[in-house]
Parts: C-alpha cells; structure tokens; sequence
C-alpha cells in the first residue's frame, strides 16, 4: 500500500450504490464476496440490506460505497424510489442460467431511471452484471460480446461484466468500472469531495449486518 502524503489533502468520497434484480440472481452473494471476499449460500434478503465496501484509491484517496442489497420482489413495491433515493451509480443482475431474469432487466433498469438522478438530471451510471458465469454447463443466455455491448447501448447501461460470486470473477472489475463513472459524474458537476462523511446518509461499519437472507443467490 501506497505511504499516505500527510502534507496532502485526505479525500473521501461517499457513494450510495444499489444493487437490484429478479430474486436468486445472486445480489447479496456478490455483496458478501465483493465487500467481504467470501461465498455462502444466504437466504432470500427480505426488503432492503446495506454493507460497505471501502476502496484506496491512491495514498490520499478514499471511496466509501454504500451498497444497498434490494430485495428481487421489491420491484413491485411502493418502497423503490425511497431505496433509490440519493443514489449515484447502481448494478443490476441476472441469472445466465434462467433466461427469465435477463428479461426483466430493462425493467428493472427502467425503474432505475424513472426514479433517480444526478444533479444535473441524468440517469446515474448502471453496470449489468451477468452473474453465475461459472456455471458454463447450465448457461441459458447468449453472451455474445457483440451482442450484450449492443444491448447495454440500447438501453443505456454503463457496460457489462461476467461474474460469478463463487469465483469472484468480474466483481472487483465491474466495481472499478462503476466507481470510475461515478467519480467522471462527480468531476462534470464540480462537486467537492466529502472531508467528513454526510451524517445525514446511513453510515455503516465494515462487516455487513446480520441479515434474514437468502439462498445462494440474492
């Protein structure tokens, strides 16, 4: 790890990220893998659940983000704009293995869209994750590259990653990738970074909470 300049100003930013799909996609799996870097079988997280991933990004650069795990049923409740609401970068899931939650994904990017903004009234960057990639045998969906970057295009999605919360490929990079267009948004808007952390916004401890979670896939 990089020496921190003490003469240099410590920047830290904090950065509210959802993470949204149909049930048993696998959402909380890549949460506990990205932020933790372990895998478990969890159950079905019920409503809304947080962690925080922290990430140096040079000696005197620090990114919090703020990952909220919502729930697959909750697409159809009342409660979605609350959980949207100030965030500035977000993923969004689906099983390779089950067809039907690549499908639900231009709704659930839609609802994305309809429901949170930037400052400046654009859509905040969202990453597809096309998750549990490590079942090469079970894989339902066409994962043309070709095919998949024309789709993120059509429907306005930042790019989109292979993962697998088993393996953990792809996560860390979808993360970087993310981060890296938040932080582009923050520079167009000339918003200065957070000294001290905003106690207004949930503010969490390293270890995820305890949750009423799901089976093997979020």
């Amino acid at each position: 790890m990089a020496a921190i300049d003490e003469d240099a100003p410590q920047l830290e930013f904090l950065f509210k990220v959802i993470l949204v799909g149909e049930e048993g996609t696998g959402k909380t799996a890549i949460i506990n893998r990205y932020v933790r870097d372990v895998f478990k079988d969890f159950r079905a997280t019920i409503g809304v659940d947080f962690a925080l991933k922290v990430l140096e990004l040079d000696a005197n650069t620090v990114v919090r983000l703020q990952l909220w795990d919502i729930a697959g049923q909750e697409r159809y409740g009342k409660m979605l704009r609350v959980y949207y609401k100030a965030a500035v970068g977000g993923f969004v899931v689906f099983d390779v293995t089950r067809p039907a939650t690549f499908e639900r994904v231009k709704s659930w990017k839609k609802d994305i869209d309809d429901k949170v903004h930037l400052a400046d009234g654009s859509p905040i960057p969202v990453v597809l994750l096309a998750n549990k990639c490590d079942l090469k045998d079970s894989v339902e969906v066409n994962l043309d590259p070709e095919e998949m970057q024309r789709f993120c295009d059509e429907y306005g999605f930042a790019g989109w990653f292979e993962t697998s919360a088993k393996t953990a490929r792809g996560i860390s990079d979808a993360g970087r990738f993310l981060v890296h267009h938040i932080l582009e948004n923050e520079a167009k808007v000339n918003v200065a970074p957070q000294q001290v952390l905003d106690p207004s916004v949930v503010y969490l401890s390293q270890e995820p909470p305890k949750k009423e979670s799901k089976g093997c896939c979020g």
